[in-house]
């Protein structure tokens, strides 16, 4: 479809275990609707604003301390420099996934069928017509409604040295599809709204140049990218394993990839701020970066901070 430049969605779970491709049209017959960059690509994606109940009963801290001090071992160790920890809290909400989908506002938005939603601030790679690539991640998060919010997370020793951290990964990915990588844009800050409060989230923009004909080979590309450095970790198939050991279940979907190829360019984005329907209720799992520096307090406390929905 890349060779044809036929436009498709593609979906795809952190393990890369269950790739999915449609056209626009075939998402819709199976009940899945997006939206990349705020804009909408099919006709069904609005509904009646009406606020949302949404209330979240986190893991106990003692819980996740358990999993946290499995991660802080293997940095000791030097298994490690960064781990993306994350965990499940249940939520319960007046809303169904459908209903929810189009309240909500954020750049990147996936339903998928009633199984699993996604409002996502976080690209992770976009491709423009002249074959630049470029990745955003984002690591560290503040309460905007701080006193000098800004300067505290952008002087913070423990996300400085995890904003490096995968800068370099991400650089060293690109670099692996790409040839003339660089960062273009070096920890600046966006503005998260959400439902309870607005939070600054630090990002980067690195860049690189693909080769001729890049349309033709999305699948190799994707291949040596995925899973997205910004929430696994560095390096990044040792990390994968002990997220395994710390977490202890697959992660499945959530902060796997999703993204559209409209024929000229791609844009795609990392699957975080995820809720997922199970047997036992609605799920949202949210994490963050763990360093030789994290205090499990503040980690715990920008989990639960990161279980929001952005309807305001």
């Amino acid at each position: 479809m890349g060779k044809d430049r036929t436009p498709f969605l593609f979906i795809v779970d952190f393990e890369s275990n269950h790739p999915e491709i449609y056209s626009p049209a075939e998402a819709e017959r199976e009940g899945i609707f997006f939206r990349m960059e705020g804009k909408p690509h099919q006709a069904q994606d609005s509904g009646e604003v009406e606020k949302s109940a949404f209330v979240k009963d986190p893991v106990s801290f003692q819980q996740y301390v358990r999993s946290f001090d499995v991660v802080k071992k293997h940095i000791h160790h030097g298994n490690s420099f960064l781990v993306n920890l994350t965990l499940p809290t249940p939520v319960r909400m007046n809303d169904d996934l459908k209903s929810l989908y189009p309240k909500a506002h954020a750049p990147f938005k996936l339903l998928y069928k009633d199984k699993f939603v996604v409002f996502s601030p976080e690209i992770f790679v976009k491709i423009n017509e002249q074959g630049i690539i470029s990745s955003y991640p984002m690591k560290g998060t503040i309460d905007a409604s701080i006193e000098n919010a800004a300067q505290i997370i952008l002087s913070d020793e423990k996300e400085t040295a995890e904003h490096v951290t995968i800068v370099d990964l991400i650089r060293n990915d690109l670099s692996s599809v790409a040839g003339d990588v660089y960062v273009k844009r070096y920890r600046y800050l966006d503005t998260i709204h959400t439902n309870f409060k607005t939070l600054l989230q630090v990002s980067s923009e690195i860049c690189g140049v693909l080769p001729g004909r890049w349309n033709e080979c999305l699948g190799d590309i994707f291949g040596k990218l995925l899973p997205a450095g910004s929430v696994s970790g560095a390096p990044k198939q040792k990390t994968l394993e002990i997220i395994r050991q710390a977490e202890g279940i697959e992660r499945g979907w959530f902060t796997g990839v999703f993204g559209f190829f409209d024929g000229l360019r791609l844009s795609s984005a990392v699957m975080i701020r995820f809720i997922e329907k199970t047997t036992s209720g609605y799920q949202f799992r949210s994490g963050g970066g763990i360093t030789g520096f994290s205090d499990p307090e503040k980690e715990y406390q920008e989990m639960i901070d990161k279980v929001y929905v952005p309807v305001f």
